[in-house]
């Protein structure tokens, strides 16, 4: 099995916010990918006094964890069973309902051993999944829903924060067990599986804000060299555009599994 792994801050002036983890259980029973999105919040009160990377950590290393030891539960189950555990760890100290709470876009891949395994997927919010077959086809498991909110509303903090975990809105992993029936999930034949790609979007600004090529496309470029050379192509480009809009650099983080 090959697994590959990169990430980098936006800025030096911030930490980075992104979280990933590849868990194999040394009983052979498949393994699984978790990787993580910090939401950076609006200047100003969040309602938390630890901050979005304590956050992001706690909340991987809880997915990670219930991944490999509670095959038994589906992944919308360990995510919600994560989010409370998480939630638990700074209710006493945090105001958990402020629409800024900490919270992270999430995506978990979760394979068992072939013959007659499953590669279970779960995406929520604006991360992405590819998905390679044994037949070449790459296929994108994404949640779409923030992009259906138009720009100027997103320009608003206060509209956003009225749409954030909100019907009608977009779901992120924050302090409500309940956000985790809003995920993106399903399966397929772990025979029928060649690769997985998982990106925050910052890795997947390659596809999506530069149009270098398709899923496609990004994915065989991460076979052929890695998720590092990934990052460093879009880097480039950020430094080159004339005009970026929204963050110049955001934090980049992609995860490779070949099964």
């Amino acid at each position: 099995m090959r697994i590959e792994q990169a990430t980098a801050p936006g800025t030096a002036a911030r930490p980075n916010e992104d979280w990933t983890s590849v868990v194999l259980p040394a009983a052979g029973e498949g393994g699984a990918l978790v990787l993580l999105d910090g939401v950076t919040p609006p200047e100003g009160d969040d309602g938390c006094v630890h901050g979005v990377p304590w956050f992001t950590a706690r909340l991987g290393g809880t997915l990670a964890e219930l991944c490999g030891s509670r095959r038994d539960m589906t992944l919308t189950e360990i995510l919600a069973r994560a989010i409370a555990l998480t939630a638990a760890k700074h209710r006493d100290t945090c105001e958990l309902s402020h629409p800024r709470t900490p919270q992270a876009t999430v995506v978990v891949a979760r394979w068992g051993a072939a013959p007659g395994g499953v590669v279970e997927h779960l995406v929520l919010s604006d991360s992405t999944l590819l998905v390679e077959g044994r037949d070449g086809r790459v296929r994108a498991v994404v949640d779409d829903r923030l992009d259906h909110i138009p720009a100027e509303v997103k320009r608003s903090v206060a509209s956003t924060d009225a749409l954030r975990n909100a019907e009608g809105g977009f779901f992120t992993a924050a302090a409500d067990p309940s956000a985790a029936a809003k995920a993106v999930t399903g399966s397929t034949p772990a025979a029928e599986v060649r690769s997985l790609l998982a990106m925050t979007d910052g890795a997947a600004r390659w596809v999506e804000k530069f149009e270098q090529g398709g899923w496609a496309e990004c994915l065989a470029l991460v076979r052929e060299s890695g998720p590092q050379s990934l990052i460093d192509r879009v880097r480039a480009l950020e430094t080159d555009a004339r005009q970026v809009r929204g963050k110049r650099h955001d934090d980049a983080t992609a995860t490779y599994a070949e099964l």
